[in-house]
């Protein structure tokens, strides 16, 4: 029988798109993995928009292997949950996250 249970697809930490999150991370100073609809994703967008800090964003509801990334984002971070910021390569946090850093001033010194 099928389950309306949704269950996260395993992630496979040398596949393709293991290789894909790795890289996209290491890319760019600021990425976002996020998806359109969460208002906890926007949250996390603002500070850098107020910033005028330039961001690297993959909306996961506009991606076929969106549920994919998600598993390997919940290896490389402990949660699967979106978004999830990374600042030089380093997992910083979800929206409130950044929220709280943006307004005590962290947020700012990590981009300085």
């Amino acid at each position: 029988m099928g389950s309306l249970v949704s269950r996260s697809v395993p992630a496979n930490m040398s596949g393709p798109v293991a290789e894909f999150v790795k890289s996209a991370i290491a890319k760019d100073k600021v990425v976002i993995f996020s998806k359109t609809y969460c208002p906890y994703c926007t949250m996390a967008k603002e500070p850098f928009k107020k910033l005028n800090q330039d961001y690297a964003c993959y909306e996961l509801d506009k991606r076929n292997d969106g549920d994919e990334i998600q598993s390997v984002l919940g290896e490389l971070t402990g949660a699967r949950t979106v978004p999830r910021v990374f600042i030089d390569g380093n997992f910083v946090g979800g929206g409130t996250d950044i929220k709280k850093m943006y307004d005590d001033g962290r947020l700012q010194k990590m981009l300085a």
